[in-house]
């Protein structure tokens, strides 16, 4: 009879044990899923201040974080494609078809008429010269120099080349169409060349975590992602004094008041070391430089305060 007692006390303490570890992680994981639904109102509230529309999203390692919005919609690139580019040469230095001092042609044809974003064209407005791979890279990410990245695009194969590349790092929802001398010939063009935001940050989390790359190219690519001659208003542009982004931007020009894109993706190391991955797309928008450059940045940083906030 005693040892039946004993079971019986037993068997309910466990049901009571059970019962108060479920309750105390159903509470943890409302609490989760509370603060995330309250990220996504906060990204969205930011977002209406674009006038236009915002596609989002977000991810960190060992972590819900949930800041998206429109996250598998396909808003234009623009130079946000030349991180992929960049990507792809590198990858192909190292399975032997390129070198980085291997000098590759900028011919005539390659200018981009009757101007554009170049700082190797500003300074070969004839072309007829010879320029690194390594030159290449570093200009179409650091400069986010158009010229630059329509030569190394002819030099790995061209755009299918670099969407079948990136495909095959398990990112989705990518698709490159057009190089900046296409992209030149019209406003539409620009819509053929995408980039989901869910697809942008899944290649964010693969450089950053599970690189395709050596240890030695990474490295050389995050120094210049990390150094861009641009954007500091839009990622890292409310984010405390000395955090470390790696980023790309993209921007289209505006017309009859309506610009087409302002893009940021980038990984924002926290202060525990880990990388916050972050892509935000403002397309269609009627709001001024100062305005959209603000929402990525009030986005970025909603992002990041969640992310430390769940870390303590």
């Amino acid at each position: 009879m005693r040892n039946r007692l004993r079971f019986v006390a037993a068997s309910a303490l466990a049901r009571v044990g059970v019962c108060f570890c479920a309750c105390v992680a159903t509470g943890a994981w409302a609490g989760v899923a509370s603060g995330q639904e309250a990220l996504r109102a906060k990204v969205a509230a930011i977002a209406a201040e674009a006038k236009g529309t915002v596609y989002v999203a977000c991810a960190l390692p060992g972590s819900q974080l949930n800041c998206d919005l429109n996250p598998t919609g396909r808003p234009p690139m623009q130079s946000v494609f030349k991180l992929p580019v960049v990507v792809t040469a590198l990858h192909q230095i190292e399975s032997g078809k390129l070198t980085l001092d291997q000098k590759v042609r900028f011919l005539a044809s390659d200018r981009i008429l009757p101007n554009t974003h170049s700082e190797l064209q500003k300074k070969y407005p004839q072309g007829g010269v010879n320029v690194t791979v390594e030159e290449l890279m570093k200009g179409a990410i650091t400069d986010s120099d158009n010229v630059a990245v329509d030569i190394l695009l002819r030099a790995v194969g061209g755009p299918k080349v670099v969407t079948e590349y990136i495909t095959s790092l398990g990112v989705e929802g990518f698709h490159l169409e057009d190089g900046e001398d296409g992209l030149a010939s019209g406003v539409q063009v620009q819509f053929n060349n995408w980039f989901e935001p869910v697809g942008a940050v899944a290649l964010l989390e693969r450089l950053a975590n599970n690189s395709p790359l050596t240890a030695e190219h990474n490295e050389l690519l995050f120094g210049w992602l990390e150094h861009l001659n641009n954007g500091a208003a839009r990622i890292p542009g409310d984010l405390p004094v000395g955090t470390v982004v790696a980023h790309k931007t993209g921007s289209s020009g505006t017309e009859h008041g309506l610009t087409y894109a302002t893009n940021d993706i980038g990984l924002i190391t926290l202060p525990d070391g880990r990388r916050l991955a972050v892509a935000v797309f403002v397309t269609n928008s009627h709001a001024d430089d100062a305005a959209r450059e603000a929402v990525i940045a009030k986005i970025a940083r909603a992002a990041y305060d969640e992310a430390v906030r769940e870390d303590k």
